[in-house]
């Protein structure tokens, strides 16, 4: 986590534009960065859903070419689809949260001018969050690839029986396992769908990867923390509809004989937070750890 002196000259807004009622909210960050001498570009998909038309409209490629400082108005998926357009870019990104648990957009919306305005004139806690990439290979040849903040998840369909998957780390047979599904996470994605199924919590300066298993049939599959150097392969073994899921990109149907592969990214997600930010804090919130101080 590093200090950083210089402050900012050129901040994108996006926001969760489904939301009912988001305009105003959105505008009033808008104009509280211009008060405080910034340049304020909206996202190309916010403004339009939104209706905002006194701020210029840009893409993600423009706002990682043209802007310094993104600001993510919404929920953690909102920053997750927006965080994997904008790391190769390396373009820092600041959350205010208006969705549930708010694991990675992080500043209350009700405290967000107290919170924006140091970090904008340079002023912050910064940290960077790993990412994972991976593509589904058949017969030889890729028919897919994406890129996930959270994790990669192979699953059964809706109605379909278990899943079987042979799980390979490089050239090295680990376990076939049955189970609904299997999940391969970063830290940032182990306090999400991970965690649900029973995965541990990892640190963001953990360089390594959960793999677990979703309602597995043998009992003794258990979640392992593995490196995050290598690759993972997941080859379908047997089942019907089976997915892969890239954190909000889907890819439908698998085959037998198909097969996910996953590796660290080159890219990094930058996340920008207000002086006194605590990792351990959040978790106590968002899990409601209130046992001690607080």
């Amino acid at each position: 986590m590093r200090r950083m002196p210089s402050g900012f000259r050129h901040a994108a807004i996006v926001g969760k534009y489904q939301a009912r009622g988001i305009r105003p909210a959105l505008e009033e960050v808008a104009h509280f960065l211009v008060d405080r001498g910034l340049e304020v570009s909206f996202e190309r998909d916010t403004a339009a859903a939104t209706g905002v038309t006194d701020f210029e409209a840009l893409s993600p490629q423009q706002m990682g070419q043209r802007c310094d400082i993104a600001v993510v108005v919404g929920g953690d998926g909102t920053m997750l689809g927006i965080a994997r357009e904008l790391a190769r870019w390396n373009l820092p990104l600041v959350g205010i949260n208006q969705g549930r648990l708010g694991f990675i957009t992080d500043i209350p919306m009700g405290q967000h001018m107290e919170a924006l305005a140091p970090i904008v004139a340079g002023d912050y806690e910064e940290e960077q969050r790993s990412m994972l990439e991976g593509d589904v290979w058949r017969d030889g040849g890729r028919i897919f690839e994406g890129l996930s903040l959270n994790d990669v998840v192979v699953s059964r369909g809706a109605t379909a029986s278990m899943v079987e998957v042979r799980v390979d780390v490089d050239d090295e047979f680990v376990a076939n396992i049955r189970a609904d599904g299997l999940i391969v996470s970063t830290p940032t994605g182990s306090t999400a769908y991970a965690l649900s199924v029973g995965g541990p919590i990892l640190h963001p300066s953990i360089a390594g990867w959960v793999l677990v298993p979703i309602a597995s049939h043998t009992l003794s599959n258990r979640p392992i923390v593995l490196p995050d150097r290598g690759e993972v392969h997941i080859g379908i073994v047997s089942g019907k509809d089976v997915s892969a899921n890239f954190d909000m990109h889907t890819l439908t149907s698998l085959m037998v004989g198909d097969q996910v592969r996953v590796r660290r990214s080159a890219f990094k997600v930058r996340f920008l937070h207000p002086r006194g930010w605590s990792y351990y804090a959040t978790l106590r919130r968002k899990l409601r750890w209130y046992e001690g101080v607080v």
